[in-house]
């Protein structure tokens, strides 16, 4: 099977605008990782431990990306979602169990982050949490199923400029900035048994499996608004589009 003709961009003409339009799947996933169980976690995380476990970024980030980036790439070059893929190497049985784990894991992740939101949404409105969280289960029902991808992935990385906030708190709270940067490059060893959970649970909501499954899933689903309707239509990828991908997992 041939490649797909590469896409013309505008690679060549202008660099930022190429940037910018190589930005989705991989900007929504990993904006996605930043959900309310993990800002939850994150916080808890934070008040009781300070900065001292900051160092995890220096490993969680290069093993999301990669992980993310294959899962884009198994996407791109098969056509196929990661669960389509995975059908065709491994025997039934292994993927029901595999499917009925990130049924289990998605439950509970959608759970967490409702009851986050609807907590939030008390906090800054004073209504009730358990109302919100019907009310914000069946808003986004509704606009999953009523608007396209198109739509959605367009608000969804738009959305993704919120994550700046992170950018402007981190000066507005002055921290000490020595200690940041030796609390990101010197590792310490958990010394208790609530800095152990605090790092396992940090590790848990960063490397998500839903993420790995949404990320193919989207490579998809792009192909898809591009006429690409069959799989045969959808498979292998240029140089161009996988270095492209890379960008936007990367960013």
């Amino acid at each position: 099977m041939c490649a797909k003709p590469r896409k013309q961009t505008g690679h060549d003409k202008n660099l930022l605008r190429h940037f910018f339009s190589a930005l989705g799947p991989g900007l929504i996933t990993g904006a996605a990782d930043d959900d309310p169980s993990g800002i939850a976690t994150y916080t808890i995380a934070g008040a009781q431990l300070g900065t001292s476990l900051l160092w995890t970024a220096l490993l969680t980030w290069p093993l999301m990306g990669c992980v993310q980036f294959i899962c884009a790439r198994i996407g791109m070059v098969t056509g196929l979602g990661l669960g389509a893929a995975l059908k065709k190497k491994i025997p039934r049985w292994m993927l029901v169990l595999a499917a009925l784990a990130l049924f289990g894991a998605n439950s509970i992740n959608i759970g967490a982050d409702l009851f986050g939101m609807a907590d939030a949404g008390e906090m800054l409105s004073g209504f009730n949490s358990h109302l919100l969280i019907i009310l914000f289960g069946i808003a986004i029902a509704f606009w999953t199923v009523r608007c396209t991808y198109d739509q959605i992935a367009a608000i969804l990385k738009w959305l993704a400029l919120c994550l700046f906030a992170y950018v402007v708190t981190a000066f507005v709270v002055k921290p000490h900035w020595a200690t940041i940067v030796r609390d990101t490059f010197v590792p310490t060893w958990p010394k208790n048994h609530a800095t152990w959970q605090n790092l396992v649970a940090i590790f848990g909501t960063t490397i998500s499996p839903y993420l790995f499954f949404w990320q193919s899933s989207q490579e998809v689903e792009t192909e898809k608004t591009m006429g690409r309707r069959i799989v045969v239509q959808r498979r292998n990828a240029t140089r161009r589009e996988l270095i492209d991908r890379k960008l936007d997992v990367g960013t």
